[in-house]
């Protein structure tokens, strides 16, 4: 680890300090949104592969996002649900690096997805005589391997600097999960520099595709009212509603975990926010995407059709 020495071998998870019924309340609770996080992503991500109708560039990158959403939902909810069921909260130290890796994988890959989907949409509202020239599978593709590939890489930038510090002192997480910032505090040496760094990044990666899709969506907005029919306004916008729903949910929540202030209730604010996104939106998304989406809505009817027959 960089020369230095780690003392810590695990980590004790503080998680939420509740009664016991409530706990067990909480862990069939999250266990019901889980399962049915899974069951509503892997239908969306089926009727995606099976639907020629579905097989566009859309579809294609919603697909990919059905798929971060299943991560996110595995990466942090299993652990959760065991620390609810053993009062010995515990995480060894290379699981937990690993969980803060694939969290801010998945995480910085999922923005980078919504970026294409708002480049997309674009594409398709601005200039629809050249939408099928301009979102080829290959452009797709590249825009998809390109999304995931510096998602890890980032994630693995962070990690690098948090396996630069020492863990020798306090060990208890005050979170649900290994989050990064939660992790940093707890290094023997003064992390303010990797602290500042990685909170810089977190900055930049929440910034700079945000910025992209106010650009995308103010060409969007803009093309939308030069249309003349009230009736073609409203399909325009209807084709990008999906996507602003699920752009307000993940940015909103990212924004106000990192760039508020750091204090007690900052942390509590940040774990109830953070169980939102790992749980809730696996299982916002897949319903905004379906109840929204007469395409959606018109493939799961025609394979229920087919399961009848």
């Amino acid at each position: 680890m960089g020369g230095n020495q780690s003392w810590v071998t695990e980590f004790i998870l503080v998680g939420f300090q509740l009664r016991a019924e409530m706990e067990v309340f909480l862990l069939w609770s999250f266990s019901l949104l889980y399962i049915f996080s899974l069951l509503a992503n892997g239908v969306i991500l089926g009727l995606i592969c099976l639907d020629p109708r579905l097989h566009t560039p859309m579809y294609f990158f919603l697909s990919h996002l059905a798929v971060l959403d299943l991560s996110y939902a595995s990466n942090n909810v299993p652990k959760m649900l065991a620390n609810l069921m053993n009062q010995r909260r515990t995480i060894s130290f290379v699981p937990c690096i690993m969980q803060t890796f694939l969290y801010l994988a998945f995480a910085a890959t999922e923005c980078l997805i919504l970026v294409a989907m708002s480049y997309d949409r674009y594409v398709a509202i601005c200039h629809p005589l050249h939408y099928a020239v301009i979102m080829s599978w290959r452009v797709c593709t590249a825009l998809a391997v390109t999304s995931w590939s510096c998602g890890f890489v980032l994630s693995l930038v962070h990690t690098v600097l948090l396996l630069r510090l020492p863990f020798c002192g306090p060990r208890e997480v005050n979170h649900l999960f290994c989050e990064i910032l939660s992790v940093l505090k707890l290094a023997c040496a003064d992390p303010r520099i990797n602290r500042v760094v990685i909170l810089a990044t977190c900055v930049f990666v929440l910034v700079g595709p945000l910025c992209l899709m106010l650009v995308s969506y103010t060409h969007i907005l803009l093309a939308i009212l030069r249309i003349q029919s009230g009736e073609g306004r409203r399909k325009a916008f209807s084709t990008c509603s999906s996507h602003l729903c699920v752009v307000g949910l993940f940015f909103g929540i990212a924004m106000v975990v990192y760039m508020i202030p750091d204090s007690h209730r900052r942390e509590e604010q940040e774990k109830m926010l953070s169980l939102f996104h790992s749980l809730f939106n696996p299982v916002l998304n897949p319903l905004i995407y379906s109840l929204r989406n007469s395409q959606v809505k018109g493939a799961f009817h025609r394979a229920l059709q087919k399961r009848s027959q």
